[in-house]
């Protein structure tokens, strides 16, 4: 067995490249490394670790000719390389090499070998926008509002649906959710990233680990022929209902490392109202039913952090003060904080993140969906729960119709959901392209597939940026059913960038 991997430098990449190793039938793992330094010793240690199992190849993700030497001769190609938030918020260019173009130049080498390889493509909960405690719960198909001025998902979307859209013989597309690794707390001590989580995001966190074991599954099982019915499908990567956590849980359990609490260390206002992403996923079991992989439990896996990391305990014994002082108050005046941005006057980034509400002056004016203010906590994580009490998004045509049954009707059914229409006479199946038209009028090419099950729709008015969600939403049906959530119906607001690339907002009537 040859693999080919991208991302091997990052949390995932590192696990699921040690954990394919381990598999007796893996011949070469052929991996791409960009041109950064710090990779350099990478490189080095893998020549010393696994020898000639692994070859490395150094250079850009978007040049497409190394990504046809990348994926020549291979079985499988794993592209799990991304540029995550925040360095995608500072560097939206390096967002958008890696995980816009990059994923095209992968695609496209995938498709032009002979014979293709197998190939997965992971992807991110991020498409999924944000959501809160009135539908906590998602699934594979439901809208894709990624989050104003979020970058990454943004590239991240166009990447995906290239995927979907390309016509590989053999691939399936892997939405990873949030993910907890070794390295948690070093990797958002430099930046104001954290003050983007909203206390009630629904976060479903999943091991590094875990992300990386679940890849070795899918090697191991293919190769002996037992699952022939994954490929061709769009799944969630989750961690199962024991690892549904929201924002304020993931402090709360962050923070025990060193002593602390959200309470202790912030001040609500400082924290996002919205504009984030997360979800739990009422598909997540989906993967899990298949390959087994979901082990570890996020609030011992922090445990783990700690223990890992002994210099955290230090801040039991010292003054929460102090920590500040040194810490966040460093971090919430950072220029990727919302504090700063309301203190700076950014109009656009303070109205995406927080809208016409104050902000809760105190812990005591904060509803919380961990502490049962909005009903029985235990209950609200239950997928079946959610099933049950209709809690999971419409997504417009009869979903107890498998794939294989879907025909003409069910295509005109979805389009109206959408406020368009299925504009072709003859369905051909759910990878042939159908034409379809968007309520503003742009006509476009894309399969059954890619709509219905990946919840993707008009390339020309629902691909941001700009973020014109406010106005969609009054014509979309689809997409209101989640985006009023959190907007008003007259918010009227269309996100995006300026000439020297500064956040900008703008108003419109309707």
């Amino acid at each position: 067995m040859k693999i080919a991997m991208t991302g091997t430098s990052g949390n995932m990449g590192r696990e699921a490249l040690k954990q394919t190793l381990e598999l007796h039938g893996v011949e070469l793992v052929r991996v791409l490394l960009s041109p950064k330094k710090k990779n350099d010793k990478l490189a080095k240690q893998y020549r010393r670790q696994y020898g000639d199992r692994v070859e490395v190849l150094r250079g850009s993700i978007a040049d497409e000719a190394l990504c046809k030497k990348l994926v020549s001769g291979m079985d499988y190609v794993i592209h799990m390389a991304a540029v995550i938030p925040p360095r995608s918020d500072a560097s939206p260019a390096a967002s958008e090499e890696c995980n816009l173009r990059g994923a095209v130049a992968i695609v496209n080498a995938v498709k032009a070998a002979s014979p293709q390889p197998k190939y997965l493509h992971i992807s991110t909960v991020a498409l999924y926008g944000n959501r809160n405690e009135k539908h906590p719960f998602g699934r594979v198909g439901d809208p894709l509002p990624v989050s104003a001025f979020d970058v990454y998902a943004m590239h991240k979307l166009e990447g995906e649906r290239y995927c979907l859209e390309a016509g590989l013989e053999c691939f399936a597309v892997l939405r990873q959710t949030a993910m907890l690794h070794p390295n948690m707390m070093h990797d958002n001590i430099s930046d104001g990233l954290m003050f983007h989580t909203c206390l009630n995001a629904p976060l479903e966190w999943v091991s590094s680990r875990d992300s990386g074991y679940l890849i070795k599954r899918i090697l191991e099982r293919d190769a002996k022929g037992e699952i022939d019915g994954f490929w061709n499908e769009i799944y969630n990567i989750g961690a199962g209902e024991k690892a549904m956590q929201t924002g304020y849980d993931t402090f709360k359990d962050g923070f025990s490392i060193i002593g602390g609490s959200a309470e202790k260390f912030f001040k609500p206002q400082w924290l996002a109202a919205r504009n984030f992403h997360g979800v739990w996923f009422s598909d997540g079991d989906e993967l899990e039913k298949l390959f087994g992989y979901q082990r570890d439990n996020p609030t011992d896996y922090w445990k783990e952090i700690g223990r890992a990391h002994k210099l955290y305990a230090l801040g039991k014994l010292v003054p929460a003060k102090l920590i500040d002082l040194f810490l966040f108050r460093r971090l919430r005046n950072h220029r990727n904080s919302p504090y700063r941005w309301k203190k700076d006057g950014d109009e656009a980034r303070t109205f995406a993140t927080f809208g016409r509400k104050d902000p809760p002056a105190s812990w005591k004016e904060v509803k919380l969906l961990a502490k049962g203010d909005f009903g029985d906590y235990t209950a609200l994580r239950s997928v079946e729960n959610a099933k049950k009490n209709g809690l999971l998004l419409s997504h417009g045509y009869d979903e107890e119709k498998p794939m294989e049954a879907w025909d003409l009707g069910d295509m005109r059914s979805a389009a109206s959901f959408r406020g368009g229409e299925c504009l072709s006479k003859e369905y051909l199946g759910a990878y042939r392209k159908l034409t379809w038209k968007c309520h503003d009028g742009h006509s476009f090419e894309m399969t059954p597939f890619t709509v219905l099950r990946g919840g993707h729709w008009c390339p020309a008015c629902c691909q941001p940026a700009p973020w014109d969600f406010d106005r969609l939403a009054k014509d979309n049906p689809f997409l209101a059913q989640v985006w009023y959530d959190s907007h008003e119906k007259d918010e009227n607001a269309v996100y995006g960038y300026d000439a020297t690339g500064a956040a900008v907002m703008e108003r419109f009537d309707k």
